[in-house]
């Protein structure tokens, strides 16, 4: 019998075509809800669509009609949508039951979405973390400056991609920056915002402003980290570390990775994924400073982006998250052989004649030709040529082909 896996997205992120690739070599049958346009939506490995609006209630109509044996959260939105569905779904009900299987245990995520919170109990646990402390008042801001002094990192819950994480190099930086996490954007900023980048969750907030817990966080200076990893019922069953070689700001989401075996990475997850019940793919994101020492700086309890690399065996996290949830042997995709791994199409943007290129793994989603195309689609035109040289090894034309 083939299992039927829901991809559920909020916004056209490519990862969850790569997600639909890797469910589909373990031998799921992929669903995906998604807004119109995301590269998802045109991906072969996709047996359905459904589509994702801002008004209404998409993941209930999509869980109906898909009737799928496990849910995939592929950003922050998407799982906020789950805890809020399931809280409101009868106890014991096929809605209610199958969001239970696909996030583990519903009732923990709220520690996990804090900030704050999750910090503090995975210090409880021994896992090394910069000083954070609540920030919900000018009070408590003074106080915790006080603690970290400066540079400082402020962050807001219910926040991703960076937008809601500010470091504030003075005093005058960080009022500034609580003043812009703690109040909800005006009603005509939220209208202006929705007409430009046409997302209609903006008009959401003109109309029902939400505030959110504000927290500081000590500066660690250093590289990004991160962990990528499947859990099942608490335990890890798939993982991909990996150290960040290039971003393209000090906050936001990496070009080029290394994957790498980390003791304390490692520790981490394994706590992580035991001290909240967690079923499905998440990730925590690290600082590791000049000493090699990485500091958990965040949970993301949803599938992140490192998490679509295929390196073997224990780090597929598609085919072993699959294994585990139903107690079935998957197929796992061909390994990357290289550990340096340059993400596609983010560092040609960044520079087309990026060393990187030349020296890492080139993730570039051959199997999948409209996904490629659809990503490509975003790239400035002066950039198309240029990758189009970087991978020319594999020819276009042979991609058009297929």
């Amino acid at each position: 019998m083939t299992h039927k896996v829901l991809l559920s997205a909020t916004v056209g992120w490519p990862s969850v075509a790569r997600y639909a690739g890797g469910f589909a070599a373990a031998g799921c049958q992929v669903h995906a809800l998604s807004p119109a346009g995301a590269p998802v939506c045109v991906s072969r490995y996709v047996t359905r669509h459904h589509r994702y609006r801002a008004f209404g209630s998409s993941l209930a109509k999509a869980i109906a009609d898909a009737q799928p044996d496990l849910i995939v959260a592929c950003d922050d939105r998407a799982v906020a949508q789950m805890l809020a569905l399931y809280r409101e779904s009868k106890p014991g009900s096929a809605v209610a039951q199958i969001i239970a299987r696909s996030l583990g245990t519903p009732e923990n995520y709220g520690r996990v979405v804090s900030r704050y919170g999750s910090l503090s109990e995975l210090r409880e646990l021994g896992v090394r973390v910069p000083d954070t402390f609540p920030a919900n008042s000018e009070a408590e801001l003074e106080a915790a400056l006080a603690n970290t002094g400066f540079p400082a990192v402020l962050k807001s819950d219910g926040s991703w991609g960076g937008e809601g994480v500010i470091v504030a190099r003075n005093r005058e930086d960080a009022r500034a920056a609580f003043h812009k996490l703690s109040t909800p954007p005006s009603r005509l900023r939220s209208l202006v915002r929705a007409a430009r980048r046409k997302d209609a969750h903006h008009l959401l907030a003109a109309f029902a402003p939400q505030s959110h817990s504000i927290c500081v966080q000590q500066f660690i200076a250093g590289k990004a980290a991160n962990s990528a990893f499947a859990a099942w019922n608490g335990e890890v069953v798939g993982t991909v570390y990996y150290d960040v070689l290039m971003a393209d700001a000090l906050i936001g989401p990496p070009n080029v990775i290394r994957r790498t075996d980390c003791p304390q990475i490692d520790r981490a997850s394994h706590l992580v994924a035991k001290r909240f019940g967690l079923s499905g793919l998440h990730g925590i994101d690290f600082i590791r400073d000049d000493s090699g020492t990485a500091y958990a700086i965040e949970i993301n309890p949803r599938a992140t982006q490192g998490g679509t690399l295929a390196f073997g065996p224990g780090h597929d996290l598609p085919a072993a998250l699959v294994s585990a949830a139903f107690s079935a042997a998957a197929t796992m995709r061909d390994a990357i052989a290289n550990d340096v791994v340059t993400l596609f199409p983010r560092e040609w943007r960044r520079d087309p004649d990026s060393n990187w290129l030349k020296s890492g793994h080139h993730d570039v989603p051959w199997d999948d030709p409209a996904v490629l195309m659809a990503t490509m689609g975003k790239t400035p035109l002066p950039n198309k040529a240029a990758i189009a040289r970087a991978i020319a090894q594999r020819s276009l034309s042979a991609l058009v082909a297929q």
